[in-house]
């Protein structure tokens, strides 16, 4: 960093999340010192808004989320936007899940999650302990929480507004497999997929992504222009890293992600990366 940022953009898993899906205490006063300074802090996320409700520690604060990979964005209980999936799409794509047997979870605004009955089987079958070797513990801890007590199990797809569809498999080939049919599928209707893990897909309305949110919530907030920084570590964080002034890329991260980031923090999610980087690289410039 050579001038000092006005805005910062967090990843939440494999970021300011450990492997436990916990915010160090650490990482909570970092970012209230850098707001005191006058710098505006953002959540950019996969995940969506109930979730974050849920993990965040008490007193944690941050001027605005962005959720689902940029589909929604809040201030506080205020909307800032919210795109949604269309029914169409929604009900093309479970069927076509169902079709490979892919575990999956609707997100409606507002809602719990949601797994039609029928394919109750099939996707409780995939969270089958143990636990495969290439799962990182986040994730599976994720499904299990989302599996035991998230998931709303129903009859029907209810309601009109959806924010994402997450997909997840034991197997790379067989998660792999499921793009390469998303891939087919883009072709008749148009939508945005990435993954945050080996082992998932998302899939967002088409040209959606944590940059556009980024793009919006800066316009929302008259900070269009300013110096921005983003850290992140996953494939769903790419976008954001072209988007921003400066990428910082975790230490924990793939290389391919770290290759396009500018910089690398020195210590993993595990270790309070992401406070020991603002610390020492954005906390005590002076410029």
């Amino acid at each position: 960093m050579v001038v000092k940022p006005k805005a910062i953009f967090l990843d939440m898993d494999g970021t300011i999340l450990n492997h436990h899906n916990k915010v160090s205490i650490h990482t909570k006063e970092i970012i209230d010192d850098l707001r005191n300074e006058g710098i505006f802090v953002f959540i950019a996320t996969g995940r969506n808004a109930t979730e974050l409700r849920e993990m965040l520690p008490e007193g944690f604060e941050v001027d605005a989320i962005i959720t689902a990979n940029g589909m929604a964005g809040y201030i506080g209980e205020e909307v800032v936007f919210e795109h949604s999936l269309s029914r169409e799409l929604v009900e093309t794509i479970i069927e076509k899940a169902r079709e490979s047997e892919v575990y999956y979870e609707l997100f409606p605004y507002g809602e719990s999650r949601m797994v039609l009955q029928q394919d109750k089987d099939y996707v409780l079958n995939e969270m089958r302990e143990p636990k495969p070797e290439s799962v990182e513990i986040n994730e599976w801890i994720s499904r299990q929480k989302a599996i035991n007590e998230e998931i709303q199990w129903t009859e029907e797809i209810t309601g009109t507004q959806f924010s994402k569809f997450y997909f997840f498999s034991r197997t790379k080939e067989a998660i792999n497999n499921w793009k390469m049919e998303l891939e087919q599928l883009q072709k008749e209707i148009p939508f945005t997929m990435t993954p945050s893990s080996s082992h998932n897909a998302e899939v967002m309305v088409d040209n959606v992504s944590k940059a556009s949110g980024i793009e919006q919530m800066l316009e929302r907030f008259d900070l269009t222009g300013c110096e921005t920084l983003a850290i992140g570590d996953s494939d769903n964080d790419l976008k954001m890293f072209e988007f921003v002034s400066h990428a910082v890329a975790m230490k924990n991260a793939p290389d391919h992600v770290k290759e396009a980031a500018d910089d690398v923090t020195e210590f993993t999610c595990d270790e309070d990366g992401v406070y020991h980087y603002l610390k020492t690289n954005v906390l005590a410039l002076k410029i």
